[in-house]
């Protein structure tokens, strides 16, 4: 929750805020993430759970990287929008039922929270690149496209899990 009012005064004002945004954002996920690997009884959702674990933890590293050439610490507000994600993520894990239908609602879960960070992360890149941050802006790129990717397998695992209804 936000302690203070948003001012935004300049771009890099925006810039920063989106990438404290992000790093709450990810050192969130990095909680999530074991809880609903181990909510998943697909051995391939399971493993794309904990193998994304690992890249967001590189994800957050890369963040950390940028406001360490900023001068800057990473920490600041959470992220309440993925505090959201995170909660919808919950209840997935708590339901109960067919575990082919409770896979398939921890992948939706899981399809927003990267939709969520490709937008966070496309927005950040562009503003890097407006500011002349080349380097970050390479950074923010690289994280964008494997959160791409991330996304395309959590579709692929969804249609392998569950097939067209007869």
């Amino acid at each position: 929750m936000r302690l203070t009012s948003l001012k935004l005064e300049s771009l890099r004002d925006l810039y920063l805020e989106e990438l404290r945004d992000l790093y709450s954002a990810e050192n969130q996920l990095i909680a999530a993430l074991p809880k609903m690997a181990e909510a998943a009884s697909d051995q391939h959702l399971k493993q794309a759970f904990l193998d994304h674990l690992e890249q967001t933890k590189t994800h957050a590293a890369r963040l950390e990287r940028i406001f360490e050439t900023l001068g800057l610490k990473p920490t600041g507000e959470t992220c309440q929008a993925m505090e959201g994600l995170v909660k919808e993520g919950a209840q997935m894990i708590k339901a109960h039922g067919d575990a082919v239908v409770r896979d398939s609602g921890l992948i939706g879960a899981a399809q927003r929270v990267e939709h969520y960070e490709m937008a966070g992360y496309g927005t950040a890149r562009s503003l890097a690149e407006r500011l002349g941050e080349d380097e970050a802006a390479d950074l923010l790129q690289e994280t964008l496209d494997e959160e791409g990717e991330a996304d395309h397998l959590l579709t692929e695992i969804a249609g392998v899990l569950v097939p067209v209804a007869a």
